[in-house]
């Protein structure tokens, strides 16, 4: 399959997707299906496999065996650590079994596929697993392992199993630090945000 110019996909590769964007490198032994749709300046890993209707931004880290499937959507920058496992079924069966519940309700997409959305800038750390029907606020980090049940608020860092929220996190990913009750500034950039709750959940925005 001949690509677009400014495309790089490795000769061991499987591209068979006419939708990746300028820039992007594809690696040897990832399949990026027909259907997928990459954006520019993209890197996706050596065994990486992006299903067919996976929504990948621009500037997209993809590292090596993570696993992308239908009904998932990537923003921009996000990154998307080694053996990242994501899930779009709540209630998995075999589509092929003898069952005519089961038939049916593969017949349809909207039977079974729940998406999945990734925010812009987050990071999914090595081996985590996200349910199916997650958001995972903008520039939040999900640790290495973890699995991910319920929403993740924008700067989240969570951890364990199942995920739960142990720290902020800035933009440009350290952690933050509390200078007064409910007020964070980062040591890095020197960017500072505040705590709002929303309902039940607490999330943190940016300051003025």
């Amino acid at each position: 399959m001949v690509h677009a110019a400014g495309i790089f996909v490795h000769a061991q590769a499987l591209c068979e997707s006419e939708q990746v964007g300028e820039g992007t490198r594809i690696w040897a032994f990832a399949h990026v299906m027909k259907g997928a749709v990459v954006g520019h300046d993209c890197n996706i890993g050596d065994h990486a496999f992006l299903e067919a209707g996976a929504r990948i931004g621009d500037r997209v880290t993809i590292k090596n065996q993570a696993t992308v499937w239908e009904g998932v959507e990537i923003e921009d920058d996000v990154f998307v650590g080694p053996a990242v496992s994501f899930t779009n079924d709540i209630c998995p069966r075999s589509a092929r079994m003898k069952l005519p519940t089961v038939a049916k309700r593969y017949g349809q997409a909207k039977e079974w596929l729940v998406r999945t959305t990734v925010e812009k800038g987050a990071s999914l750390g090595a081996c985590c697993v996200i349910l199916p029907g997650i958001r995972i606020g903008a520039y939040a980090t999900v640790a290495a392992g973890a699995v991910v049940t319920r929403n993740v608020p924008a700067h989240a860092l969570v951890v364990g199993v199942p995920a739960r929220r142990r720290a902020w996190v800035c933009g440009c990913g350290l952690r933050l630090v509390e200078i007064e009750n409910a007020f964070w500034h980062c040591p890095q950039c020197n960017s500072s945000f505040c705590e709002r709750l929303a309902g039940k959940c607490i999330s943190l925005i940016r300051s003025s």
